[in-house]
């Protein structure tokens, strides 16, 4: 990390360190009225009122993370990603001590921290994964105090203004249930789920633009039939069966029907054969 360029602010004499903004190549395909609901809930329509830190929830792999940072950036705002774990200690998520050169302690702040001190969009992501104690340390931040508290460092950060979090939660059994007291806070719930075929292909042609469209369309209706049968495919499984066919077919003369069932049986299972 080129430290020259780290950006730092000074709070109550403490000297914090700032993250790094996320720039992706990301970009939020069909489903229009989800980038609709976002925005509604970051917008104030008055001077006393506040924003809402909505919850993203669906299957892994339906676009939430995309979802929320591409509605950020159609706003023209920094974009801060925190990746939840269930290591993830309450210090991760606010300020953390850093030995520095001469065994000087800096004080790094987390990227939902970063976002607050600056304007930007922090996105928790994954945050059914963290555990209470973590959930705690962002409790004043979801309501109208909407500041944090670092024991660490020994300051008190207020949100700017401009200041707008998403939290993004998987709907799947490896997640824990979050606090009654949170869960009131990160309202309202806006569900993700499976896009149309077209905008399945869409999303296949923006991710695998190098990949031959006979591949991406066997892909799509190979998804299609998935979500016809409710299976928790998604179209992250269909880019990751495309890729390896594309590769694959580098390697020398293959049979294309062969290498769509090597490549499903190899990102899904052979149960997942049936919809080939």
């Amino acid at each position: 990390m080129n430290k020259q360029t780290r950006r730092k602010v000074e709070i109550d004499g403490v000297t914090i360190y700032l993250a790094h903004p996320d720039e992706l190549p990301m970009r939020w395909i069909g489903q229009q009225e989800l980038m609709l609901q976002l925005h509604a809930c970051w917008r104030l329509i008055d001077e006393r009122d506040l924003p809402l830190s909505p919850r993203l929830i669906g299957k892994p792999g339906v676009g939430k993370t995309t979802l929320a940072y591409a509605a950020a950036r159609q706003l023209g705002k920094e974009v801060y990603i925190f990746q939840a774990t269930m290591d993830t200690r309450p210090e991760d998520l606010l300020i953390t001590p850093v030995v520095a050169e001469g065994q000087k302690i800096n004080y790094v702040a987390s990227p939902i921290v970063t976002a607050m001190i600056v304007g930007g969009v922090a996105i928790l992501d994954e945050g059914n994964r963290m555990s209470e104690k973590s959930w705690a340390s962002l409790a004043p931040l979801l309501d109208t105090r909407r500041y944090i508290e670092s024991i660490v460092a020994g300051v008190k950060v207020k949100a700017h203004p401009d200041f707008r979090m998403v939290a993004t939660m998987n709907d799947d059994a490896s997640t824990f249930e979050i606090p009654e007291y949170i869960h009131s806070r990160l309202q309202p719930q806006i569900y993700i789920d499976f896009p149309e075929r077209d905008e399945e292909l869409e999303i296949l042609r923006e991710n695998l633009p190098f990949v031959d469209e006979k591949i991406l369309n066997y892909v799509a209706d190979f998804l299609e039939r998935c979500h016809a049968s409710d299976e928790p495919y998604t179209v992250r499984d269909g880019i990751n069966i495309a890729r390896y066919v594309a590769k694959r077919l580098t390697t020398g003369r293959h049979n294309l029907q062969r290498l769509l069932q090597e490549a499903t049986v190899k990102v899904l299972g052979e149960s997942a054969l049936r919809y080939l």
